[in-house]
């Protein structure tokens, strides 16, 4: 078995790259891909008080610029309406539409769908170590290790 740090990451994007294309072949009959069907999703989950572009971009860790073109595409799709913020006006603020609730249901089970496919074999103490392994990779590449490492340096 070769586990050399490279496989595992070239392993890692493979996952990456095979579970968008399952995805999106799922919801190709919906004529949305996955990342416009996970920002519907969040923004209908939040849309009570309206989801502003800044808050999609911290969530998803996606750029603003992406962001920006999902929420186009999502718009023009009919899903989300933008209305100015009642706070400040010169915000605008998601809003999931009718059009976007009725395919809540489907997006949910096709993401169900693909996760179950991913994790099928896993026993629930395999889903539990690769989370905690997962967080650990990501708290390793967090900008926070590496500015203390810097600080630890110089002193």
């Amino acid at each position: 078995m070769n586990s050399s740090p490279r496989r595992l990451i070239q392993d890692g994007r493979q996952i990456g790259i095979g579970l968008d294309q399952l995805i999106n072949r799922i919801l190709a009959q919906a004529d949305i891909t996955g990342v416009q069907a996970l920002t519907l999703l969040y923004i209908l989950q939040n849309s009570q008080n309206g989801v502003s572009v800044t808050s999609l971009h911290l969530a998803s860790g996606h750029s603003k610029a992406t962001v920006s073109k999902l929420v186009k595409r999502l718009w023009e799709k009919g899903y989300v309406s933008l209305e100015p913020s009642r706070e400040d006006g010169r915000q605008r603020l998601l809003y999931g539409t009718e059009e976007g609730r009725q395919l809540k249901v489907f997006l949910e089970r096709s993401i169900a769908a693909s996760e179950n496919k991913l994790y099928r074999g896993f026993s629930p103490g395999d889903l539990e170590a690769l989370d905690r392994l997962q967080k650990k990779m990501l708290e390793n590449l967090s900008p926070a290790p590496e500015s203390k490492q810097k600080e630890e340096k110089t002193k």
